[in-house]
């Protein structure tokens, strides 16, 4: 897939201000410096359309973007905000996870949702927590390995390996998951294709059911 265009559309503070469910739906989720705005810039090949910023925790809204892609097809990617929340209220704290679990649970064109982990660390509990609670929602997912050009390769990859095998603990099998490094542009093209396959699946069933 090649994006053609790639363009804001709107922040919304709860589910009820999204965009209509017309279109296959991507979330990019992850905890706090991550690097999941430098992911969606280079996945889209625009060095501003997610803001990024040192200060952990500046994703506070669903933001919503529309990608064409060279078929001339559309499709929606959201920027949420992290699971590992930087230092706010715990009223603050409250309302983002009741915002991301309403979103996730009853967003009915999401196709998919990128859990974006550090390759830089060791397995982190937050990051497995979440992955099973999608799991737990029966929620598609895959997962987004980034940053692998801020260490060595073979850091990199242990890291990878480690955290897979704690998903062997308690899951049949792996997730579709994918080595990135928005610096190299690594990972890009068979994520977009993965992207690909899901609008295609997403097409079809739309135009058999229809919301």
């Amino acid at each position: 897939m090649e994006i053609i265009s790639s363009q804001y559309l709107i922040s919304s503070p709860s589910l009820d201000g999204c965009p209509a469910p017309t279109l296959p739906e991507y979330a990019f989720i992850g905890r706090s410096n991550v690097g999941k705005s430098s992911l969606i810039n280079m996945l889209c090949n625009s060095a501003k359309l997610a803001k990024t910023s040192s200060a952990p925790g500046k994703t506070k809204l669903i933001n919503h973007f529309i990608i064409t892609g060279g078929d001339r097809k559309q499709w929606y990617l959201v920027d949420l905000p992290g699971y590992g929340f930087a230092k706010v209220s715990q009223g603050e704290r409250k309302r983002w996870e009741k915002m991301i679990e309403d979103y996730l649970r009853k967003r009915p064109n999401l196709v998919l949702v990128f859990i974006l982990v550090d390759s830089r660390h060791s397995p982190q509990k937050k990051d497995l927590d979440f992955v099973n609670k999608l799991g737990e929602w029966a929620i598609p997912f895959a997962i987004v390995f980034t940053k692998t050009d801020k260490i060595t390769q073979r850091e990199a990859a242990k890291n990878q390996a480690d955290f897979l095998h704690e998903l062997k603990k308690t899951w049949e099998s792996i997730p579709p998951h994918f080595v990135t490094s928005a610096l190299k542009k690594t990972g890009r093209p068979k994520i977009l294709a993965h992207i690909a396959e899901g609008n295609k699946v997403f097409n079809e069933f739309y135009d058999s059911q229809k919301f």
